[in-house]
């Protein structure tokens, strides 16, 4: 047997190699548990919305419940994964469960919108030692020829969580009160937990870097400004001087981050990545598809319970082809990668999931619902020819023992993609809405209390219930506003989505590091055939 016909040198040790499947399965879990609050959550902010059978939470502060967590997830990401490369990612990977499995008892007892927000950013710092761990520990248990697969068995998860969780929220709201949708986690952390104990082997990097706690500083502090402007816009204004003033702090903060960590012998964010294309145009196509999913995951689920009438648990079957596709196409990703090549894969996936969002302009209130579950099947397997390919183009292009700093990469423009998305457009569905239903909210009579009618389709649906005959006449209004509002941001998910097409395709190389081309691989083997056979 000749050199090119023996396997790789396998790098990981065998005992570990022998059960990495079932490692696999426990970091599964461990993803689960994080993205199913969030999408369970979707499904849950209508009854939180409401002052009777919930906290009676106004748009803004639901944004802020979904973004408190994302927010400090993301600004944490950082040193999350710095500390797992220098003290193990097993080790971070059981204190992130411990505090997202006790932030989840305080969400689900919350008192007051103020309380949820806190305790869901209390989940998010938890969380951002829950992501990075789980993919680092995966890029050091498979080796590189099977890493695509588990990568995309990994990314695959978030489609499971999408499938399990709107239906779970639903089952759970239809029987109990709204703080069961963060009590499921609890058991489920348990699990996890002791999976780990059991199964999961320690890594770490074995020449760590300092830790960066200024650069942390300064990216939680950008962050937060430059989101909270963001969604004080569509309540105060775009031109406000609180929104203004605090959108370019944020960008200063930000600007003056990324100046410090060039500069930094021992940075939380190492700049130097994103020089590679196989590293920065991934980390791009990932912010740009979360951008773009997560603010249309926002409205959507006001569309479908607020404007069309279905329940949480009908809205959660109804996401299911989104999942579906998800779980069907990620693992099976990587294969369309051997065969054309990541840039192709990515780009392709991209455009699918940008022009899928302009077919929410002709959705109204009476559009088949067979239409929008095709929709949502091809949105996810759009997102499933972007996420595993990109997420594996940025732990390849690092080596294994940063891939606690390559994960945290990842999952941050995951995050800060996804945040950026809710806020930006669910305060173009703010503005929009309230300049629509603003005219038939000065036709009510003085003497009646308007309050934050204005503000959401849901407030305007709970003002008309209240006053019966005589608010009859803003449900429509209501209704078509909204939908109006949905057009508007779905225009914006679009081109955010043909954006990251358009990044990918430009700067993704064709293929990835040690990737040959078919026709290559297909020359080696009549090569070496020929030489066997002459021998």
């Amino acid at each position: 047997m000749t050199s090119a016909n023996l396997p790789p040198a396998r790098t990981v040790d065998e005992h570990i190699h022998r059960r990495r499947w079932a490692i696999l399965g426990v970091l599964v879990i461990s993803l689960l548990v994080v993205v199913l609050d969030n999408s369970i959550l979707n499904v849950a902010i209508k009854t939180i919305a409401d002052p009777e059978k919930g906290l009676g939470a106004t748009q803004s502060e639901l944004q802020w419940a979904i973004n408190s967590y994302t927010l400090v997830f993301a600004g944490l990401l950082f040193t999350a994964g710095i500390l797992g490369d220098r003290f193990g990612r097993k080790r971070t990977l059981l204190f992130g469960m411990v505090i997202f499995g006790l932030a989840s008892l305080l969400s689900a007892y919350s008192q007051n919108p103020g309380q949820l927000i806190a305790a869901r950013a209390v989940m998010g710092f938890g969380g951002a030692f829950v992501m990075p761990a789980t993919l680092s520990i995966i890029s050091n248990v498979f080796e590189p020829q099977e890493r695509p697969k588990a990568i995309g068995i990994w990314s695959g998860a978030v489609g499971l969580a999408i499938a399990i969780g709107p239906i779970t929220g639903g089952v759970l709201l239809d029987h109990f009160w709204w703080g069961s949708v963060f009590l499921i986690n609890v058991p489920i952390v348990l699990v996890g937990i002791v999976a780990m104990l059991l199964l999961v082997p320690d890594s770490r990097d074995p020449k760590p870097g300092r830790l960066d706690p200024i650069g942390v500083a300064l990216s939680i502090a950008g962050l937060v400004s430059l989101v909270y402007g963001i969604i004080r816009g569509g309540d105060a204004g775009w031109g406000s001087v609180e929104v203004l003033g605090t959108i370019v702090l944020g960008l200063l903060i930000l600007g003056f981050f990324v100046w410090f960590e060039k500069r930094s012998d021992h940075p939380a964010l190492d700049v130097k990545f994103f020089r590679d294309p196989a590293f920065s145009a991934a980390a791009g196509a990932i912010g740009l598809v979360f951008f773009a999913l997560m603010g249309v995951t926002f409205f959507m689920a006001f569309y479908l319970q607020s404007v069309r009438g279905y329940t949480p648990l009908q809205t959660g079957l109804l996401l299911l082809p989104l999942a579906i596709a998800q779980l069907m196409f990620s693992a099976r990703s990587s294969v369309m990668v051997k065969r054309f090549g990541v840039r192709a894969v990515t780009t392709g996936g991209m455009l699918v999931v940008g022009l899928s969002f302009l077919s929410f302009l002709w959705m109204d209130r009476t559009s088949p619902i067979w239409i929008l579950c095709v929709v949502f099947f091809f949105q996810g397997a759009g997102m499933a020819h972007v996420m595993p390919p990109a997420t594996n183009s940025i732990m390849s292009s690092l080596p294994r023992e940063k891939a606690g700093a390559g994960s945290a990469v990842s999952n941050t423009v995951r995050q800060v993609g996804g945040a950026l998305g809710v806020a930006i457009l669910g305060s173009v569905l703010s503005s929009v809405y309230r300049d629509r239903i603003s005219d038939d909210l000065d036709k009510l009579p003085p003497n009646v209390p308007k309050g934050p009618a204005g503000d959401s389709v849901e407030a305007t649906l709970a003002v008309a219930g209240r006053l019966g005959d005589k608010g009859a006449a803003l449900v429509d209004p209501a209704k078509d506003g909204f939908i109006e509002a949905m057009h508007a941001a779905s225009i914006g998910s679009a081109v955010v989505g043909l954006i990251g097409a358009v990044v990918v395709f430009l700067w993704m190389p064709r293929r990835e590091a040690g990737q040959t081309a078919p026709e290559a691989d297909r020359v080696e083997t009549s090569a070496e055939e020929q030489r066997s056979a002459k021998v």
